[in-house]
């Protein structure tokens, strides 16, 4: 069967849906939502990372993460530093930590669920493919 593009695309963002739900469900009882979980986890990789540097990394604009940033460091998941100049950096708290550490667990779990019906071979050329479609820039 030949797919066209935009037919790949919609399964893409299908794959993306049916993740970013269930991880919403299943991220609730440790009393975090995906967007939480997810700075948590960029934060995680990026210590002290800039307010415009998690934006990016989480879709969103300077404004909303800020916005987003303030209310994670109420409930003492991240807390927020005074960089350069104006800059402020950010880092997980030890509750950030641990709750990183368990939603990556779930993550683990859900993602292994939605590719169960792959060989490791196919995930393996699946890896491969979205990672080749992704370093070619559109014009």
């Amino acid at each position: 069967m030949s797919y066209r593009p935009a037919e790949v695309g919609l399964s893409v963002k299908r794959l993306q849906y049916r993740h970013h739900r269930a991880l919403n469900r299943a991220l609730t009882p440790l009393g975090i939502s995906l967007v939480q979980w997810d700075t948590l986890r960029h934060l995680h990789r990026n210590p002290d990372a800039s307010l415009h540097d998690l934006a990016v990394l989480t879709f969103q604009t300077d404004q909303s993460f800020g916005s987003l940033a303030t209310r994670m460091a109420d409930r003492g998941l991240i807390e927020r530093l005074s960089g350069p100049g104006r800059a402020v950096r950010h880092r997980l708290t030890e509750v950030g930590e641990r709750l990183r550490a368990e939603g990556q667990a779930i993550m683990d779990a859900i993602a292994e669920e939605s590719f169960q019906g792959l060989s490791q071979a196919e995930l393996d050329e699946l890896g491969a493919l979205l990672d080749k479609a992704l370093a070619s820039e559109p014009a």
